[in-house]
């Protein structure tokens, strides 16, 4: 068959074919056939929905007794000052590099290697462990870019829930305060400076004194991007100058500078 002969057939199909379409009554307002309509809507049931397998007659059933939620790892600590103090001591800043982490690791090395000969390596092994060194070293993200990103994350969420109170600069100057409230104490140069993060982190947990809760407002996450940004509040602070308790500094009068005896008062008897 020639190519004429056959475009003249497939042009005599489709004329058919659109003959046969134009020809069909279609309601617009049925659907259309279905193949396979159970891999469209299966049997299974909705999570409210009554259901006969389970004794309860219920589809949504409760979780095992002790299954822990992705993302939300219990905290065993009570709203008290002494488990703020242990939540001090145990919690770490996941943004603050550990004491000792980076230690440990080396001094198990330096163990590996005092107990197993020395391997030679050829100088084009050697040369692809060197690259395979620097392109781990070189994946890894700077400790310092991500605090910096915590700092800027928990600056926002600072204005957003604690500016109220605290203020812009975290002097305890907020709106809040100003109008009458108890003032909280100044985050740059008050207690919390003392404070080990893992206390910060258990005040916004569990609250303290006329501060409530945050638990519900904000994540883990966020709650360690606060406390680094209330971190550099406290690094860009002024220390105050200390001075006596009820005492001010009063201006000191200048002295009379002292007048020589003239020659006739020194020649009087």
């Amino acid at each position: 068959m020639t190519m004429t002969k056959l475009n003249v057939v497939l042009a005599v199909l489709l004329l058919i074919v659109v003959c046969l379409t134009g020809s069909l009554d279609t309601d617009l307002s049925q659907p259309n056939y279905e193949f396979l309509p159970n891999m469209k809507r299966s049997a299974a049931s909705s999570a409210f929905a009554t259901n006969a397998v389970f004794s309860n007659g219920r589809t949504l059933q409760a979780p095992v007794a002790g299954t822990i939620a992705r993302g939300d790892l219990p905290l065993y600590y009570a709203p008290t000052k002494e488990d703020a103090i242990r939540a001090g001591d145990e919690l770490i800043n996941p943004y603050t590099p550990a004491s000792g982490a980076a230690s440990a690791p080396q001094a198990n090395n330096n163990a590996a290697e005092q107990a197993s000969p020395p391997v030679v390596a050829s100088d084009a092994s050697q040369a692809a462990l060197d690259d395979a060194a620097k392109s781990v070293d070189s994946a890894r993200p700077d400790p310092a870019t991500l605090l910096q990103d915590s700092v800027q994350r928990g600056s926002q969420v600072y204005n957003i829930y604690c500016i109220s109170c605290h203020g812009a600069t975290g002097t305890g100057d907020g709106p809040v305060a100003k109008r009458g409230f108890p003032p909280p104490p100044p985050l740059p140069t008050g207690k919390s400076v003392q404070m080990n993060d893992g206390q910060l982190f258990h005040i916004l947990t569990y609250g303290q004194g006329s501060m409530s809760s945050m638990a519900a407002q904000l994540s883990r996450e966020r709650r360690w991007d606060v406390i680094n940004f209330v971190r550099s509040l406290q690094q860009n602070a002024t220390p105050p100058v200390a001075t006596e308790p009820g005492t001010a500094a009063t201006p000191t009068e200048p002295t009379a500078p002292e007048t020589q005896p003239s020659d006739a008062q020194e020649s009087k008897p």
